[in-house]
């Protein structure tokens, strides 16, 4: 009798797989946490959680990264820009208001 073997047709997916749709499309983790005591609400705290692609995130409008001084030299000179303009706007401002 001839050995008869079994074929499995499994499809599997390996991990690189899996966190590359995750990343393409994107995944939101939502949960809110509440402490009520009587009624009365002493600590509510909202999480959300958006594991994406830098491509998909920007996609959909979120950039906070470009802007957070730690993370971008371009927001440290942009934040030094921003605190000079600030410093000359104000000493325009003084000198309008001494002028007769």
């Amino acid at each position: 009798m001839p050995e008869q073997r079994m074929q499995h047709a499994i499809n599997t997916t390996n991990l690189a797989d899996i966190l590359e749709r995750v990343l393409d499309k994107g995944i939101v983790i939502v949960g809110d946490i509440t402490i009520s005591l009587v009624d009365v609400e002493l600590l509510n705290i909202k999480i959300r959680l958006l594991i994406a692609s830098v491509d998909k995130a920007m996609e959909i409008g979120i950039n906070w990264w470009e802007s957070d001084p730690y993370l971008s030299s371009r927001a440290k000179r942009l934040e030094e820009e921003n605190c000079l303009l600030r410093e000359r706007l104000d000493r325009l401002e003084t000198r309008l208001e001494a002028a007769p």
